[in-house]
């Protein structure tokens, strides 16, 4: 009599339980969390665009400044407002810089001048016609203005940057803090598309040719 019950508990387990080769259902996105999504992807492509050492710079030191986005004191705001300055003016100036290869392969940095690129290592010096294809041009000054734009939505981006600032933003302000950034961030993402750099300024990469 054993036998029989056990094989009929053993029936309803296999009718009861979960079968395994039915994958379980993602619930849907709302459409908070897709915005979320794209805002980070966003993010990642804009930082793609600026040197890598200001960007990682801002995003360990702003938690810090901003205690977490609360800014307590006025010294908070003041620091995190220097902050702010500091990156977007370290984007502007590594624009007009760039990077070479010397005769044995290594890279030397540079800034480029009206009269063409200061190298600072010193041992190393450039004839006058290859010195003038590294001279400042009007392209320079789109992408450092583009530069500092594209820091400026990083920063709207910033959670901890927004709520110092902003701690209680009204409805039409939060979509403004979420509209503007995108934006800019486009339009600035199909300028840097439309006039490509040549220049391989500090903290961007350095191509192999």
């Amino acid at each position: 009599m054993e036998a029989p019950a056990q094989e009929q508990g053993q029936s309803l387990l296999r009718i009861t339980g979960p079968s395994q080769d039915q994958e379980p259902r993602r619930q849907p996105k709302t459409p908070a969390q897709k915005a979320v999504r794209k805002t980070f992807k966003l993010t990642a492509h804009l930082a793609n665009l600026l040197p890598t050492g200001t960007v990682l710079a801002f995003q360990v030191v702003s938690p810090v400044l901003t205690h977490q986005g609360k800014c307590p004191t006025s010294l908070n705001h003041t620091l995190t407002l220097a902050l702010l300055a500091l990156c977007a003016a370290s984007c502007f100036f590594l624009s007009f810089t760039d990077s070479i290869r010397d005769e044995r392969g290594k890279v030397r940095h540079g800034i480029a001048t009206f009269k063409g690129l200061l190298v600072l290592d010193a041992s190393v010096r450039l004839s006058a016609e290859e010195a003038d294809r590294y001279r400042i041009r009007l392209l320079d000054l789109l992408h450092g203005v583009m530069s500092v734009l594209v820091f400026a939505a990083i920063a709207l981006f910033d959670p901890n940057v927004v709520r110092c600032f902003y701690p209680s933003p009204s409805e039409e302000a939060r979509h403004l803090l979420v509209a503007v950034p995108i934006g800019v961030g486009v339009a600035c993402s199909l300028v840097f598309l439309a006039f490509p750099t040549k220049r391989h300024g500090i903290g961007f990469p350095l191509s192999r040719c």
